[in-house]
């Protein structure tokens, strides 16, 4: 799967397959565009565990992560 990496503020990074990050969540933005990548189910990345990183694009659109530490559900779960 093609995956874009976006990085917000601090050590905050946003991964989507929408290359504009549009789906990317305003409250952790600005977005500034990073590189763009793919990633496939069990295969290594450094700094991301790309399972949980396809898992949360499927699921919710977007993976996020700050410090390389998985941050997703704070966002999503605060949208509900």
């Amino acid at each position: 799967m093609q995956v874009y990496i976006f990085r917000g503020p601090g050590r905050v990074f946003g991964f989507t397959r929408a290359e504009d990050a549009a789906n990317l969540p305003e409250s952790r933005g600005p977005w500034t565009p990073f590189k763009s990548t793919e990633m496939h189910r069990d295969e290594p990345h450094a700094g991301v565990d790309v399972n949980s990183c396809l898992h949360d694009i499927d699921e919710h659109g977007f993976h996020l992560t700050d410090a390389h530490e998985r941050i997703t559900h704070l966002v999503v779960g605060a949208a509900q």
